[in-house]
């Protein structure tokens, strides 16, 4: 599911994602969260933000009139970065990693964005013991 719109209306997007999620009986538990990160929340339009999110299945499901899209992450090497703790606000580890981490390793990044997977997090286990993995596509 992609939001498109300005960072605040994510929530909505997300709400309306765990409710699909839910009726399709694709929960944490049983099927891994993706978050595609393609677009800088500082450098893009309000209007053109976009979030992809994802959930890995092998199960048929019904899109129940949601804008549902399949697609697959690619394979190749990516470079990851585990964080733990409140993990509402990737933005500035991402930061870190797109931004200071890249230039100095002499990686390139491949045509694929940023993307999170989200391992454990609210409210499965409390908000200090959640855990996420950034992964930052390299060539």
């Amino acid at each position: 599911m992609t939001h498109q719109g300005t960072p605040e209306g994510l929530g909505q997007t997300i709400q309306r994602f765990i409710a699909w999620r839910r009726a399709n009986g694709l929960t944490p538990r049983n099927s891994a969260t993706y978050t595609l990160l393609p677009d800088d929340p500082a450098t893009t339009p309000p209007d053109h933000y976009r979030v992809g999110l994802c959930v890995g299945t092998d199960k048929p499901f019904s899109a129940f009139d949601e804008a549902i899209e399949i697609s697959s992450l690619p394979a190749g090497r990516c470079a990851v970065l585990r964080v733990t703790g409140i993990i509402d606000h990737l933005e500035e580890a991402a930061t870190d990693l797109y931004r200071q981490w890249l230039p100095q390793s002499g990686e390139e990044m491949r045509d694929f964005p940023l993307y999170c997977q989200r391992i454990a997090f609210f409210p499965e286990v409390p908000e200090h013991e959640s855990v996420a993995e950034l992964y930052l596509p390299l060539k």
